[in-house]
């Protein structure tokens, strides 16, 4: 594992988030679409993600990982459960989240080959 590259929040309310983290990040996103909006914070993104009004709210960081199932199989195997299955979530992209044997879930992710 790599490094901390990506924190999303899940919102509510797109349009409302999208004038909050924009002023807070002081920047337009780089990524504006009705399924993700994305910032970059220095070496960071900052990612909104649409929760459907379910209420979800709060960040999850994700690390960036070279190889994904083995990073979910290590988790897994060091007392990790699985959130939510590696994804493709856009053009290779992959992601996955694991929750800690304390409840606290942190995400994967893997940046497309090539």
């Amino acid at each position: 594992m790599k490094d901390v590259s990506l924190i999303t929040y899940a919102v509510a309310d797109l349009a409302k988030a999208k004038r909050f983290f924009g002023e807070l990040i002081g920047a337009n996103p780089y990524v504006d679409s009705p399924q993700y909006v994305g910032y970059k914070s220095g070496d960071v993104e900052i990612g909104l993600v649409p929760s459907g009004g379910k209420g979800d709210s709060g960040g999850l960081a994700y690390w960036t990982v070279s190889d994904i199932s083995a990073a979910v199989n290590a988790l897994v195997a060091a007392g990790g459960t699985v959130v939510r299955e590696i994804t493709d979530v856009a053009y290779g992209l992959l992601v996955a989240s694991v929750k800690d044997p304390n409840g606290s879930t942190v995400g994967l992710r893997q940046p497309p080959k090539g």
